[in-house]
């Protein structure tokens, strides 16, 4: 059985899915058919195998990247996605109680002393876990400033430093000529807000995770990503999972034997999902125990039947789950139980249906018909069409096929809070074990359209807004995970002064040679 790689479907690497280069990223499911890691992963370093999780550090083992969000924001000049947004993020639900301009006690590192001494700062800003901090005193004066995060433990409520006995030091390069410190504080915390006292409880109720080491689960096969194979989990890192795969004695040398997933990802199941919904299955040799530690996977999807179902043969537009950045011509092909389908990219070329793929009909992957036209969207067509011309009512006739009705499709959606050019962290879903610095570049109702900073726009990928892919700024400090910093100007990635400056000197460097040949 062959791998399926981004040429599949077309006759050469240029005739790829969407019509563009090797370089292009197809997504996290074309990482688990065997595959090298990407031009991408091997640039950030992380194509060896993952090891064991230590605090601060990343998955391989290595120290994080120390990647300063403070100061790229502050170049940026950006707004991050707050806490609020992702309702999967530690204390989603208590991060309305956070706001600008509330007190709290620190460290001082203004201040010589040889004891380690706290004072009282307000909050400026607000970015995901981040918070930009200025002491007491400073009044307007912004030369201080520090970021800090929320979620490491380094704040604390007005009066801890009271109750344990920790001395209150105002800074040494306070301008102000303040007789009377106390007076001032009084004045300045008269109906203050501070942080909840239960908040540090809060955060680690809501950072845990039902899923331990040693547990199996059933997620997609790495070799055919219309089947489900069994995993065991590895690592848990912040709800994140690394599966490894068992019983790949049937995968050729260099398929992928890790995955990472977030335990709330569509991809992941319970034992016996596939055999209860009608999805395909590889059984390795040894169940006989697999059904004892099992996780609870408790995923509720709702599907309302009322006014008929979704067909085989039916037309839809979907993601590519082969390329996220790319919303495809798709057809039904299988219709499994609990209102699961399996749906196929038009214009494929599967082998014993190899390629296609598994979708919930709530899911918000698959679209009704003339939902890119709608949204000024480029729809990709199948090969052999031109995507300028293309007519969906054209196409369905010459297929003799209908289109799914728009009243089957999941179209809640009660709003969310992001916009355009927001910060956040999101995984590279070719390179799963990636999270990357991200900035929201559109969206269309829920969908996000999230564009890896440095990267070109051929990187980006399309996610619902309550995807588990998706973190606040602050994620990877407040989780022990390495967070990936876009390239360097000029770097990979993108075409920068650098590069432009070699190119520059090398057309210099050719004419002068032309020159020197023609005199001679």
């Amino acid at each position: 059985m062959p791998m399926y790689l981004l040429t599949k479907r077309f006759c050469s690497t240029s005739c790829s899915r969407s019509y563009s280069s090797n370089s292009k990223k197809s997504s996290l499911l074309a990482r688990l058919q065997g595959r090298p890691p990407s031009k991408k992963a091997l640039i950030l370093g992380v194509g060896k195998p993952l090891v064991g999780k230590t605090p601060r550090t990343a998955p391989d083992g290595t120290l994080q990247s120390g990647f300063d969000w403070g100061a790229y924001l502050d170049k940026e000049t950006s707004l991050a996605a707050s806490v609020s947004c992702f309702r999967h993020a530690p204390l989603c639900v208590q991060w309305d109680d956070i706001a600008v301009g509330m007190k709290l006690e620190v460290a001082n590192t203004n201040a010589v002393l040889p004891s380690k001494v706290y004072w009282i700062v307000s909050v400026i800003q607000l970015a995901g876990y981040k918070a930009l901090l200025r002491y007491e005193g400073f009044e307007h004066d912004s030369s201080h400033d520090f970021w800090c995060s929320l979620a490491t433990g380094d704040l604390n409520s007005i009066g801890w430093c009271a109750m344990s006995s920790k001395l209150l030091v105002p800074p040494q390069d306070v301008q102000l000529k303040i007789p009377d410190w106390k007076e001032y504080l009084m004045k300045k915390l008269v109906g203050a807000h501070t942080l909840p006292v239960d908040f540090y409880i809060k955060l680690a109720e809501s950072s845990k995770c039902n899923f331990k080491p040693g547990m199996r689960v059933e997620v997609v096969d790495p070799r055919h990503i219309s089947r489900t194979r069994v995993a065991v989990v590895d690592q848990v890192i912040g709800g994140r999972l690394r599966l490894l795969y068992e019983d790949l004695s049937d995968a050729p040398p260099n398929t992928v034997v890790d995955f990472w997933c977030h335990m709330r990802s569509p991809l992941l199941h319970p034992i016996g999902w596939s055999s209860r919904v009608g999805h395909a299955v590889k059984v390795p040799g040894k169940i006989q125990s697999y059904f004892l530690d099992s996780p609870p996977i408790h995923t509720i999807l709702t599907v309302f039947m009322e006014g008929g179902f979704f067909e085989v043969g039916m037309k839809m537009e979907a993601i590519d789950p082969l390329n996220l950045g790319n919303i495809c011509v798709a057809t039904i092909h299988k219709i499994l139980l609990d209102g699961y389908l399996m749906v196929g990219i038009d214009g494929a070329e599967p082998v014993n249906d190899a390629d296609h793929f598994c979708y919930h009909a709530s899911s918000h992957a698959i679209l009704p018909t003339g939902f890119c036209e709608k949204n000024n969207i480029p729809l990709t067509v199948p090969r052999g069409y031109d995507p300028d011309t293309f007519v969906w009512e054209d196409y369905l006739q010459e297929k003799q096929a209908v289109c799914a009705p728009a009243r089957l499709f999941n179209t809640d959606y009660f709003g969310h809070g992001f916009s355009p050019n927001m910060k956040l962290e999101a995984v590279d879903l070719i390179e799963p074990r990636l999270v990357c610095v991200a900035t929201v570049r559109r969206y269309v109702g829920r969908l996000l359209l999230i564009h890896f900073d440095g990267w070109e726009d051929e990187f980006d990928q399309w996610v619902d807004h309550q995807s588990a892919d998706i973190y606040p700024v602050g994620w990877c400090e407040l989780s022990g995970y390495s967070l990936q910093a876009p390239p360097s100007p000029g770097g990979p990635g993108k075409t920068g002064v650098g590069n432009n400056i070699q190119i520059r000197c090398a057309v210099f460097v050719l004419i002068f040679c032309v020159i020197a040949f023609i005199c001679l």
